[in-house]
């Protein structure tokens, strides 16, 4: 294949490197030392994470789980461009400063659609496995190089707002992945057959609207205590999706995949556990109320609950 999903991955792992390299050179950061640790070693884990031995890489992520629960993070010294100058700059870009962040999922749904099959000299152009991931780095890639011609700034300004917006973020860049791995975990410790006993023990399963609303709220209760979708969805189902909705009402997985993982997402909109989500934008806008976000988006996630077990119990059956 011509381009290979490590490629991201590297070039992530770069960028992260570069992050705690501008860290460790700000003698005003009041936690260089520890920031850059972290961003070092998360960087590493990108960078190398296929050839270094397992054990060695959970000892990485055991060290940064230490630096931020110890607090060894901190946000250090920015320097903030002149406001007369970001002033002027939105003035004369105006409606263009949002084409980068549409570029991004427009250019990412045309090169899926496009490159699947596309061949370079009998290799294929993108890694087969990985389409839709690998035309998502280019279309970010290319939304960059559309934002710097935009604003006439340089790719290392864009490093410099990439740490400053990294430590604002702080640990809580890392939960996707950490959650992701912690359903992975549930669901190989049993969690889901646990699940599934406790349903069967207290729900009439065999009841097809039952098993729908079954799954489809406890997608949305998992998620909100594990605050991420991707970790409640194997436990869910393998407790309840696959030996229910499938095996015993015989339903389209493909709707059920898409639909619980929706239903997950209503889940992520009402928990503080989705940090970075939630959380993470109230600090950066400074609201007085930290659950702002939250009790802004509860009606919207309630409703589509709702209309996902509607559309599950008339979809997965037809």
């Amino acid at each position: 294949m011509i381009l290979h999903v490590d490629y991201l991955y590297w070039l992530a792992g770069a960028a992260l490197l570069l992050v705690a390299a501008y860290t460790l050179a700000d003698t005003t950061h009041p936690r260089r030392y520890g920031s850059a640790a972290f961003w070092g070693l998360f960087g590493l884990l990108f960078l190398a994470g296929d050839w270094l031995p397992a054990e060695l890489s959970g000892i990485i992520v055991l060290a940064i789980v230490l630096l931020a629960g110890l607090g060894r993070l901190g946000s250090g010294h920015h320097v903030a461009l002149p406001a007369l100058r970001l002033q002027d700059s939105l003035q004369k870009l105006g409606r263009k400063v949002f084409l980068p962040s549409l570029l991004v999922p427009l250019l990412t749904v045309a090169l899926s659609l496009a490159v699947k099959d596309m061949k370079l000299a009998g290799a294929p152009l993108f890694d087969p496995k990985n389409v839709t991931l690998l035309a998502l780095g280019v279309s970010c890639l290319a939304s960059f190089a559309l934002a710097c011609r935009l604003t006439r700034e340089t790719p290392a300004q864009g490093m410099r707002e990439t740490r400053r917006l990294l430590d604002c973020m702080g640990w809580a860049v890392l939960l996707p992945q950490m959650l992701a791995v912690l359903g992975l975990l549930f669901a190989d410790a049993g969690a889901g057959k646990a699940v599934a006993h406790m349903a069967t023990g207290y729900l009439a399963l065999d009841t097809r609207w039952v098993a729908v609303l079954a799954y489809v709220l406890g997608m949305a209760l998992l998620t909100m205590i594990m605050g991420n979708a991707f970790a409640a969805f194997p436990v869910m189902t393998a407790g309840i999706g696959i030996p229910f909705l499938l095996g015993m009402h015989h339903g389209d997985a493909a709707v059920m995949a898409a639909i619980g993982m929706f239903s997950g997402y209503c889940g992520t909109l009402m928990t503080p556990m989705a940090a970075n989500f939630n959380i993470v934008p109230v600090a950066l806008l400074e609201l007085p109320d930290k659950n702002a976000v939250i009790k802004a988006q509860v009606p919207t996630a309630l409703l589509l609950l709702a209309v996902n077990a509607a559309l599950m119990n008339w979809l997965m059956f037809r």
